[in-house]
């Protein structure tokens, strides 16, 4: 069951003002999120007054809607909860005239403040050990008082995502939290709600089926990576080839994945495809997620071993259990913030894509072309004769939402060309670009995808304000999803990088993972 127990508190600045802060061991934007309802349920069912779970439009944001004739007692039950608990307050309707209103809720004159209120909201602030990332108000939990009408029925304050007027009779029942924000999904082992039966119904938006996440990864110091390679290449192969001179591990799948537990936990199951290759630090025990090697998912298995992405990704779709539906990323990416599943797909099942504003150069394939460009090029050569228009545009470098289905067609479709992706052993100027082109437009002119939008960061690694362009993705927060590459980045850069790079990373991501070995 979900640990509700409370923790340590401590006083700390937060916008400039003073604050009690409670603190948790593993904290996650959905346990702060269902802390914080699950507070002031009980103080409510305690207090004996009418109460119920609404589903309101904020995922981060819990709703408790409670009758308005009852206002005292509810008053009452709050004033002891924010005094026991260090809670604050805040007006949210009527809109406060004075801008970022937060009272502290332990005193007599912050509840004379919001004594005609609609609508407020009970504000803690939470952060985990480190003290690196500090949850308050846009978690808080929102208290609505729906009025009664001369019928009967119950008039709620404002809109939700239900209805804002219920019958005024109804047995309360019990409900999955999970129905009430879109940032949870199944197994999460939340407690279930109080709430009213019209509250539980699915809506149209409402994805019901599982989503996967597929990864690649390789290891570039494992020697015996590295001499299966040079063997293909003729090189050759030197233990010191090894050594933290030439490479340097930065551990980025491991803050990927702290980014999915916390921000995307609503994900299914986690595959990781390599080489033969497991991270030292990784528990792959837990029964959601998989290292597959190559040789699990080539067609024809006598091509390998291949070094090439492009090759790599060509075979994700077979994949033994994967979900028809599903997010590729590299470990560069990384969600930033939480984000809801309907930001990849709709509950109709179409994938979304999310266009950049780079564009692959016009012409046949030319010798100065990079391998990139190259593979855009002969994906739009496919398209072109199968759809008729000229694809132009290319997508951000952001978690690529994927069907396996539609994976599938292509290859079947593209038979030849496919194929010989799947055979490059290294990127060729007769490659395609499954995943990160080649299917989003296919599915788009095909009518099985469509736009998207999402507010992405991308850091090279290699600028010379490096520094300051962590600090700010750190102190704001407001990338949804980012990618940090180092693909221009040399030798000599590699060690001063990492110097910026790992607080950064362990500043954004603080709260292990499920999947990485104690100690």
């Amino acid at each position: 069951m979900f640990d509700l127990t409370s923790a340590d508190r401590v006083e700390m600045s937060i916008q400039m003002m003073p604050r009690t802060v409670h603190i948790h061991s593993g904290l996650t934007p959905l346990q702060v999120r269902t802390r914080n309802h699950v507070a002031v349920e009980q103080v409510l069912a305690r207090s004996g007054v009418e109460y119920f779970a609404v589903r309101g439009l904020d995922d981060r944001v819990p709703v408790i809607g409670v009758r308005a004739d009852q206002r005292s007692a509810v008053v009452a039950a709050l004033v002891d909860l924010a005094r026991e608990t260090q809670a604050y307050l805040a007006p949210i309707l009527p809109k406060p005239a004075v801008r970022d209103v937060l009272m502290d809720g332990s005193e007599d004159t912050a509840w004379a403040k919001v004594a005609d209120a609609k609508v407020l909201r009970m504000v803690w602030f939470r952060t985990d050990p480190t003290r690196s990332l500090v949850y308050g108000r846009e978690y808080g939990c929102e208290i609505e008082f729906w009025g009664t009408a001369r019928d009967g029925r119950l008039w709620g304050p404002r809109h939700n995502r239900v209805g804002r007027v219920l019958p005024g009779e109804s047995n309360p029942v019990e409900a999955p939290m999970e129905k009430f924000t879109r940032l949870a999904g199944v197994g999460q082992d939340l407690p279930p709600v109080r709430t009213r039966p019209e509250m539980t119904v699915t809506l149209p938006d409402d994805i019901t089926f599982p989503i996967d996440v597929v990864y690649t990864w390789v290891d570039g110091t494992d020697p015996a990576w590295q001499q299966r390679r040079a063997q293909v290449t003729g090189e050759t192969y030197h233990a010191e080839s090894a050594s933290a001179a030439r490479f340097l591990s930065r551990d980025e799948l491991r803050y990927s994945l702290r980014s999915i537990h916390a921000n995307a936990p609503w994900v299914r199951n986690i595959y990781i495809v390599t080489d033969d290759q497991t991270p030292r630090w990784l528990d792959d025990s837990r029964s959601n997620i998989r290292v597959v090697s190559h040789k699990e998912i080539f067609s024809d298995a006598s091509v390998l071993p291949v070094f090439n992405s492009h090759a790599i990704e060509s075979q994700l779709h077979h994949i033994d259990g994967l979900a028809e539906h599903f997010l590729y990323l590299n470990d560069d990416m990384f969600f930033g913030r939480p984000m809801a599943p309907q930001t990849f797909f709709l509950a109709n099942g179409l994938s979304k894509f999310f266009l950049s504003q780079g564009r692959v150069p016009v012409g046949p394939i030319r010798e100065d072309d990079t391998p990139v460009d190259a593979a855009h090029k002969n994906n739009r050569r496919l398209l072109e004769a199968k759809f008729g228009p000229v694809t132009t545009q290319v997508f951000q470098h952001v978690p690529y939402a994927l069907r396996r289905s539609v994976m599938t067609e292509i290859e079947s479709e593209f038979a030849a060309d496919y194929a010989l992706t799947m055979a490059s052993r290294f990127r060729h100027t007769e490659d395609l670009s499954p995943v990160s082109n080649l299917y989003h437009h296919y599915a788009f002119l095909s009518g099985r995808a469509l736009p998207g939008s999402v507010k992405y960061g991308y850091v090279q690694l290699a600028v010379p304000d490096l520094a300051a362009r962590l600090a700010r993705a750190l102190e704001r927060r407001d990338w949804e999803a980012y990618c940090i590459n180092d693909a221009y980045s040399t030798e000599d850069q590699l060690a001063a990088q990492d110097a910026v790079l790992r607080p950064f990373l362990d500043g954004y991501f603080p709260v292990p993972s499920p999947y990485e070995k104690q100690g």
